[in-house]
């Protein structure tokens, strides 16, 4: 009786499968189609990624999802569908911070699925200047982890770009160690981006309190950089681990277990809002009393939620700042612009950065 029943399961799979293969296939063509039609109303030009349709597609597949898989599970399945469909009609070409085996490719897999040309960059600075010039589609980059605050460079780097913030990605980083030795014991040096050693610092202290610790461009690099040596060791997730062949001597060394990274996408087209965006500006301003309390109260008094305000020297000369703020909604709604213009008669200077969909997943 077990076995008829298994059988039975077994053709019902079967017959699931079938279906599913045919409606991608069907899925597929009128991708394809939808190329066509924006190439003859365009003339082909541009790609024919939106990322706010996109978020809108992945936000809805999570609400029709009632198990028993999870949200993170089905909208990490339709991305995958939706990114080999999308490159039928116009592969896309994205840059990070490299080498592979990064979290930074990993946000780029996460937002975009696997049928994209990932491009890696040995800098930051590379990555902005790839997609201003046009040689890749998009970039993406890391800008802040919960655990050691923000990534000064990106936010540098995003003061003089012309891009735009079009995407953001929220990765759960999970740190491995990396390493040939047979044990703790025989590892002399372990390699990280200084990121990564902070957010280990606890672990390393406690169990390897003697060892070297080097920082290093990335954490695809400190797994390249001892791949074939004996008594170091890697701060590295599991893709570097695979791609390198690094066993893991100790897995989630991380001091916080929600450790998590957040990136954006850069472009260079607006994004529509969607109804669960962020738009980010860059604000200077007058070195006067007061000025940060009005620069922040329209927020306050429109209830516009300023989730995140970071400042940064702006080099123009000593004790001057550039802030980063992240306001909820989007520049076209209507609360979110009067804060902005009140924000910008307040400011010396005013620039916004992007506005886009906020993470999924």
């Amino acid at each position: 009786m077990s076995d008829d029943r298994l059988a039975a399961a077994r053709a019902r799979i079967d017959a699931l499968d079938e279906q599913l293969q045919k409606l991608i296939s069907e899925r597929a063509g009128i991708a394809r189609e939808i190329a066509e039609i924006k190439a003859a109303v365009d003339g082909g030009e541009g790609n024919c990624y939106r990322p706010a349709r996109e978020a809108e597609v992945l936000r809805a597949v999570a609400e029709r999802n009632h198990g028993p898989l999870s949200d993170e599970t089905v909208t990490r399945l339709m991305r995958e569908i939706m990114s080999a469909c999308l490159a039928l009609e116009s592969p896309l070409k994205v840059a990070y911070l490299g080498p592979e085996g990064t979290y930074t490719q990993a946000a780029v897999y996460k937002h975009f699925g696997h049928s994209v040309e990932a491009v890696a960059m040995s800098a930051i600075d590379e990555i902005f200047r790839e997609v201003e010039a046009g040689n890749a589609d998009y970039g993406v980059v890391p800008v802040e982890n919960s655990t050691e605050g923000v990534v000064s460079h990106t936010l540098d780097q995003l003061v003089g770009s012309p891009l735009s913030i079009v995407g953001e990605v929220a990765l759960a980083v999970h740190h491995h160690l990396l390493s040939n030795a047979p044990s703790l014991e025989r590892v002399r040096r372990v390699v990280a981006h200084a990121q990564s050693l902070a957010q280990c610092r606890k672990w390393l202290d406690a169990k390897m309190p003697n060892v070297v610790r080097e920082a290093v461009a990335s954490n695809g690099e400190a797994a390249r950089m001892v791949r074939h040596e004996s008594e170091s060791a890697a701060i590295a997730g599991r893709a570097a681990s695979e791609l390198y062949e690094l066993p893991i001597l100790a897995a989630n060394i991380e001091d916080e277990p929600n450790n998590t990274t957040r990136f954006l996408v850069l472009g260079d087209q607006p994004v529509p809002a969607t109804g669960q965006d962020m738009t980010s500006v860059l604000v200077s301003i007058h070195n006067r009393p007061g000025m940060l309390h009005r620069l922040l109260t329209p927020a306050a008094e429109a209830g516009v939620d300023l989730s995140r305000i970071e400042s940064r020297p702006s080099r123009r000369q000593p004790w001057d700042y550039n802030f980063f703020i992240d306001l909820e909604g989007h520049v076209e709604d209507a609360a979110v612009r009067q804060v902005i213009d009140r924000i910008e008669a307040e400011a010396a200077y005013l620039k916004i950065l992007g506005a886009y969909p906020k993470a999924v997943l």
